[in-house]
């Protein structure tokens, strides 16, 4: 029914937009026509003004009267086309904003409608379930990791605070026989500069025996 109802209510809208751009086209093309007459009586009443102005040169004072009455006649006809005219702007500016209001309501309705269905689609208690739901498989998780995490075995006899103050003990001695071990510097050695060998007097006096001895030879000879 619902949608046999919007279908009805559709097809008349646009009925009613359709109408309402024909109505609109229609009061331009009148206003079009009015504006083209004026113009045309505007230089009717002019010609009969120089027409007057003729007569009157040449005397014929009945003739110039006659001019400035029909010039008169096409006024008030000028007259009554601005008139015309002004009702017709009237009538469009009214359209106009006719149309802008209706356009602007559909829409309006169009983003209601849709925020309608987007509050239907997310019920505020199927909210409150998947957030319920989120949080329970956390909470599982974050027991399975606890369980995995957790010592078996001969370690899950171990008492952590114990081992905690164990430690500590160790830590203050490995501290303490940092702190007492003497710091021993080995004296540094004193350089020593070798002095250059001087040849000995023994060995002075071997080589003058060698020399003599040689001499000698050679004077046998």
């Amino acid at each position: 029914m619902s949608g046999v109802f919007g279908k009805v209510f559709g097809k008349s809208k646009a009925q009613s937009q359709a109408t309402a751009l024909a109505s609109i086209d229609k009061l331009s093309e009148t206003l079009e026509m009015l504006e083209k007459k004026e113009n045309l009586l505007v230089k009717k009443a002019n010609l009969e003004v120089e027409k007057a102005k003729g007569f009157t040169k040449a005397k014929n004072k009945r003739a110039a009267i006659q001019c400035l009455k029909r010039k008169r006649l096409y006024e008030q006809q000028i007259e009554q086309l601005g008139n015309f005219q002004l009702r017709i702007h009237d009538q469009m500016i009214m359209l106009e904003g006719a149309k802008a209001t209706t356009e602007t309501v559909d829409a309006l309705r169009t983003g209601a409608s849709a925020m309608k269905a987007m509050h239907k689609a997310t019920n505020i208690d199927d909210v409150d379930k998947t957030m319920d739901e989120i949080n329970d498989n956390m909470e599982n998780m974050r027991q399975i990791q606890d369980l995995l995490s957790a010592p078996i075995g001969a370690a899950a006899d171990f008492d952590e605070d114990e081992l905690e103050a164990e430690l500590a003990d160790l830590e203050g001695e490995e501290l303490e026989a940092e702190l007492l071990a003497p710091t021993t510097t080995s004296p540094t050695a004193p350089v020593r500069v070798q002095q250059p060998t001087r040849p000995s007097a023994q060995s002075s006096k071997t080589e003058d025996d060698e020399l003599a001895a040689l001499q000698a030879e050679m004077a046998m000879l």
